[in-house]
């Protein structure tokens, strides 16, 4: 599968003579307006999506793509919409990190890992999944390569290098992988390429990237121009540093600071108004129309600092409550549906135990939620968030949100203790249902909410 499918002469004489449009007059200001509105609007069905992470070794006892397959009826059912499927290509051996590897060491940019499967089984994957609504991006390394790779041996001079003239790794403790130099055009295209090859082959709908602040943000840009050119795609930045990237490459970044605040809440050592602080300089930051993606785990938290549990305890419910009600893509770890409660090895074979399914109703509510609420969808589809209450409560974290006529109202209590919350807003007055207890509220004039230790209530009218 390292040849393009075959195409008609006229066809290859066309794209060659885009390709060359593109690489001479890229910078245009027509190019750059035509970029930005695509980045402003994005793709339309992300305007109200979620994002649910896979790891395709860990999910299954085969670890296979196949395998994973069989699972899509059911996320469809809890209503994921966005499948990120972590790296699928095969892992270097030379300096492998483990038994298996990092999935993040990759060995072939075309190909996949042979434990997983194959192109074909990718194929179906996501052609099933457009049949059910769905959506699948891929994990993508564009800033390192595993040792092994035979863009190292072939060309030597896409990647950095030391004074001594020998490779250099990215990071002092990534020791099984090697970075790569992007001051090298021939470096650029054949990524790009790569980058072109999973799209135009399988009909992926975008990408996950990982560490791209250390790739030029011009190269983000063109990879954004060339995959639209192919189809409109979703593009996500393991980013929160380089805001450029949103501007019109990335459609979203990581709520990285929101989420170790969320963890900070929740052992004692912050309180909601640090919330409405990051709020204010997320603010201050962002593009309006880029979206942030909120979580309570992932894989990097879930392997390196510990389970939810771990991190969170009793506060992991309402805090996941607040990743999907905040402006924002609200974001799913595999497992956590099952209540996963140990750390995924990352470089050996750990499979989760889908067992029971604990948290499968809250995340099917929440999705369902967020779908179904204009107040709740993502950048400027949504509505923005007005503050009930005030800084004088530091433990109840309270909002509400409006769009086209439709209220969200959030109430959270981010402690440990029971709360007693009173507000005033003649802009919510009304009957409200909870969303995900079924209770009835009404709101009239002064409100007083009173509230267990880390309870919350999410209204809708």
């Amino acid at each position: 599968m390292e040849k393009l499918k075959t195409r008609a002469f006229s066809s290859v004489v066309l794209v060659l003579i885009l390709a060359l449009i593109i690489s001479c007059d890229y910078n245009s200001e027509e190019r750059s307006n035509h970029q930005e509105n695509i980045n402003q609007l994005h793709a339309y069905w992300t305007k109200n999506a979620n994002i649910y992470e896979v790891n395709i070794r860990q999910f299954t006892n085969e670890g296979s793509i196949n395998a994973f397959r069989k699972h899509l009826p059911r996320l469809k059912e809890m209503g994921v919409d966005i499948l990120w499927i972590m790296p699928i290509h095969p892992i270097g051996e030379v300096n492998r990190k483990g038994t298996l590897g990092s999935y993040y060491a990759v060995k072939d940019y075309k190909q996949i890992n042979p434990e997983f499967g194959s192109i074909e089984d990718l194929q179906n994957l996501v052609d099933e999944a457009h049949d059910l609504g769905m959506y699948v991006i891929l994990d993508w390394v564009a800033n390192h390569s595993a040792w092994d790779n035979p863009w190292a041996t072939r060309h030597p001079d896409w990647y950095k290098k030391d004074e001594d003239g020998n490779f250099v790794l990215p990071s002092y403790d990534w020791t099984d992988v090697i970075a790569f130099d992007y001051n090298n055009p021939v470096l650029r295209d054949s990524m790009m390429d790569a980058l072109k090859f999973w799209v135009s082959e399988t009909d992926i709908d975008g990408y996950r990237c990982d560490f791209p602040g250390m790739v030029p943000v011009d190269f983000w840009n063109r990879v954004r121009y060339e995959l639209d050119s192919i189809k409109p795609v979703f593009m996500l930045a393991e980013d929160e540093d380089n805001d450029d990237l949103l501007r019109k490459a990335f459609d979203m970044n990581y709520g990285w600071k929101l989420h170790h605040i969320m963890n900070e809440i929740a052992q004692g050592k912050q309180n909601s108004n640090d919330i409405w602080d990051y709020f204010d300089w997320n603010d201050s930051i962002y593009p309006s129309y880029s979206y942030r993606m909120y979580f309570t785990s992932n894989h990097d938290e879930n392997s390196w600092n510990g389970t939810v549990q771990e991190r969170m305890g009793d506060a992991a419910e309402v805090m996941a409550v607040l990743s999907y009600t905040i402006p924002g893509m609200g974001m799913i770890y595999n497992g956590q549906e099952a209540g996963l409660n140990k750390r995924l090895a990352f470089f050996e074979k750990d499979t989760i135990s889908w067992d029971e399914m604990p948290y499968y109703n809250l995340y099917s509510t929440l999705n369902k939620l967020k779908k179904d609420n204009p107040a709740l969808w993502n950048g400027e589809y949504g509505g923005s968030i007005t503050r009930l209450g005030d800084e004088s409560n530091q433990y109840v974290f309270a909002f509400y949100r409006e769009a086209d006529n439709n209220n969200v109202i959030s109430i959270l209590n981010l402690s440990n203790k029971p709360q007693s919350f009173e507000f005033e807003s003649s802009n919510i007055n009304g009957d409200y249902m909870d969303a995900i207890k079924g209770e009835t509220i009404t709101i009239q004039g002064k409100t007083v909410i009173n509230m267990d230790a880390w309870d919350y209530l999410v209204l809708v009218k």
